[in-house]
């Protein structure tokens, strides 16, 4: 069995040592605290994210203790504005929701040791004269602040007011499943109609209640907010365009990571303070924003999951398989879900439908968002990455951009060949639809990454079709794919050059995605003969060391059978050694293993097998894990031998763990 070894390391939260892993290797500039009420665990609302008096003025005390110092959102402002340096391991505590606690517990801990504060509030409990709509759930409201309590904090110097909403702090209808969903998000259902609210109607609806807040709140409190403090952490591209004309350059999310000096002010990040969390986990959590860790020390523990197995024509039966899904995701443990966003009934490797709303591909159901969030709140699973296509896709005929597709040039059947049809990137026609298909998807679901299919690939015959040799010639390139292909450094430039345009494209989609889903990760597959042939970039277009640069992280498909590899511990052993060469290989490599031999009449690989092909990976390094495909029908791979071994690697990947240390969870609209 894997030994875990690990080191306490004293004061581990020194400014000056980020990761060089992290995507912004700068140093974290200041943290922020979020927290909710301060009262025992018997007069809360809800008790997950209380604290109690006696443990937030221990935490206060602490990080006086430790060095911190504590600094005004006025601090944050003038350091991007005016390069006015904040003082080293910067603190923000801020408080979110406006409970009467705060005023009562927290306040004079605040005023006793001179600590700055934010408090969110929203405008619509405030207003309320008896009980107050929490998340479905009538309250009375004195449980929170009074006009004269905010107006003497405000005086006192040591508080600034926050918008956290007029009417958005609340789940709307996200699907015509039910699912009650952030309301800042959410395109809501409506289900009198049949119809999801469209881009104008949202728009409205999200600058009427930011206004609406806004205004209040400088007529109830006497001063206007500066600061936008989204619900749940949720926000998205247009509602931070919104706040930032209502006068709220500053957002404040729920967010893993460090704020440095590229975190923009409208999507600072927060540890949303549980409960339960000692002064251990806490030490822990703000070690880890500076700069300490690589994507939140989040070690991958991710299933493949085909909603094709999950759709049904009969909703109930849908519903149903949905329900047997879930209890499998917890049983197994895992930590990331990789789900099929796309469906190919036709089995011939291009995507004829969807499980999302869009603009131009039909929908085989509107599924994707229902299990997505599901599995997010319903299971352990931190993240739901949307897998799906980028270029292989088979789009209705009366598209204009349905016959723009990769072409071919005639080869030897021995010469590898792709074995499927795909949409040709280099047509501007085709890259308008794919990235209509990426923003459909963000704006529809709630999701977490996006894992780009195999299909982000051209081989050396690949593509001939006329806007690829229009952009050839851009290249200064010359004209087709044959005349390049005699011409040997020329040839070698067009695999580099095709590289890197599809890896921008991908990566394009992202940011077009990111519209709706700021925070999105990023993880692309990759074949393993890329890793394993130096040769292999001119027969794919893809790059071992580009795409561990480039995107969060690169899910190698290590999968000997598929492969024909004659040893399979000597193919993981390769495959690991070529990853291991490159800078932060191991921190942004996925490798995905098969659970079946497609090539031996689809034999389920042995669970005992796959478990010791894991335990084999670990003792080699690799610290992110994924397998495909998972049929829960059948019980393949075991769930619980699965569970163990995933087990064996601990859940971070850096040499410290103080104790009872896993981050909270953000906060989610309550499942009715």
């Amino acid at each position: 069995m894997l030994a875990m070894v690990y080191f306490f390391c004293g004061n581990l939260m020194a400014n000056d040592m980020p990761n060089p892993c992290s995507r912004d290797p700068n140093p974290n500039e200041f943290t922020i605290l979020s927290y909710h009420e301060i009262a025992d665990k018997s007069e809360t609302l809800d008790s997950t994210y209380a604290v109690s008096a006696a443990n937030f003025e221990a935490q206060m005390k602490w990080l006086i203790d430790d060095g911190y110092h504590f600094i005004k959102v006025d601090d944050i402002i003038n350091s991007r504005k005016h390069n006015k340096p904040l003082p080293s391991k910067a603190v923000l505590i801020t408080f979110d929701d406006g409970y009467q606690s705060v005023y009562d517990n927290a306040f004079p801990i605040l005023k006793k040791y001179h600590i700055p504060s934010l408090i969110a509030l929203v405008g619509s409990w405030l207003q309320s004269t008896d009980k107050v709509d929490f998340d479905g759930h009538p309250i009375d409201r004195s449980k929170f602040l009074t006009q004269r309590e905010i107006k003497e904090m405000i005086a006192s110097g040591q508080v600034e007011v926050g918008s956290h909403s007029y009417y958005l702090h609340r789940g709307i209808l996200g699907d015509p499943q039910g699912n009650m969903e952030p309301a800042t998000t959410t395109r809501q259902w409506f289900p009198d109609k049949g119809v999801y609210e469209d881009d104008k109607s949202y728009h409205e609806r999200i600058y009427k209640d930011l206004k609406t807040n806004s205004d209040f709140l400088k007529e109830y409190t006497g001063q206007k907010p500066r600061v936008m403090v989204w619900p749940y952490g949720e926000y998205n591209m247009e509602a931070k365009t919104i706040a930032e004309s209502l006068g709220m350059p500053v957002g404040l999310t729920l967010d893993d990571g460090s704020n440095t000096i590229n975190t923009p002010l409208w999507g600072l990040r927060r540890i949303l303070v549980e409960q339960g969390m000692s002064r251990t986990s806490m030490e822990l959590n703000m070690w880890e924003r500076n700069g300490n860790y690589t994507d939140g020390g989040l070690t991958t523990k991710a299933v493949h999951i085909d909603l094709d197995y999950i759709y049904d024509p009969d909703p109930e039966q849908a519903n149903r398989n949905l329900g047997t899904l879930l209890e499998r995701i917890k049983r197994l443990n895992v930590n990331t879900v990789y789900l099929q966003a796309f469906a190919d009934p036709d089995a011939n490797g291009a995507a004829d439908s969807v499980y999302f709303p869009n603009r131009n591909i039909p929908m085989r159901s509107d599924l994707f968002n229902r299990v997505a969030w599901q599995i997010k709140t319903r299971t352990q699973v931190k993240r739901v990455y949307a897998w799906i296509p980028m270029i292989a896709w088979e789009l209705p005929r009366g598209n204009p951009a349905a016959n723009d597709k990769v072409v071919t040039l005639q080869v030897d059947q021995k010469h590898l060949n792709m074995g499927y049809p795909r949409l040709s990137p280099f047509s501007p026609r085709v890259r308008k639809v794919i990235r209509e298909i990426y923003e459909d998807l963000a704006k529809s679901s709630d999701i977490d990454g996006i894992l780009f299919h195999d299909d982000v690939t051209l081989s050396d015959y690949e593509d001939d079709s006329a806007t690829a040799r229009a952009q050839y010639k851009n290249w200064g390139l010359k004209a087709s794919v044959e005349e390049i292909r005699s011409d040997h450094p020329e040839f070698l430039r067009w695999t580099k050059l095709k590289t890197e345009y599809l890896d921008d494209f991908a990566l394009e989609l992202a940011q077009a995605a990111r519209s709706y889903r700021p925070g999105l990760h990023t993880a692309r597959n990759l074949y393993a003969q890329v890793a394993l042939n130096g040769n292999a970039q001119e027969w794919y277009a893809q790059s071992l060391a580009d795409s561990i640069k480039k995107y969060d992280y690169t899910a190698i498909m290590a999968m000997p059978y598929m492969e024909q590899a004659d040893d399979a511990g000597a193919f993981y052993n390769q495959i690991i050694a070529r990853v291991k060469q490159q800078e932060c290989g191991l921190e942004r490599t996925v490798f995905e293993l098969q659970t079946v031999n497609w090539r031996k009449n689809n034999e389920p690989i042995s669970p005992q097998e796959l478990s010791l092909t894991i335990q084999h990976l670990y003792d080699l390094g690799a610290n992110h894990i994924a397998y495909y495909p998972d049929d829960w029908f059948h019980n393949n791979p075991d769930a619980d031998l699965m569970k163990q071994v995933f087990a064996r690697k601990a859940a971070r990947i850096y040499t410290f763990n103080p104790g009872n240390a896993i981050p909270p969870k953000k906060n989610r609209v309550r499942q009715k």
